[in-house]
């Protein structure tokens, strides 16, 4: 009896792979993933930067120094 089993396993395992085998992709390769861009924080952003050093100049104040 568990013999049996075990050769049923065994016989599931070998058609799975086969089976994973044979619907994958024909030349192997994974799709490509499609490129997201980049997100950019507001702190890594130059241009945001200017504009914010810009508007606490106009409105009289010292920037924060840096640490």
């Amino acid at each position: 009896m568990v013999f049996m089993f075990i050769v049923a396993m065994v016989a599931a395992v070998v058609v799975g792979t086969l089976i994973w085998r044979g619907l994958s992709r024909p030349d192997g390769r994974r799709p490509a993933r499609p490129e997201r861009a980049r997100a950019v924080a507001p702190d890594d952003d130059p241009e945001f930067l200017r504009r914010l050093g810009e508007q606490l100049r106009s409105e009289g104040e010292d920037p924060p120094a840096r640490r």
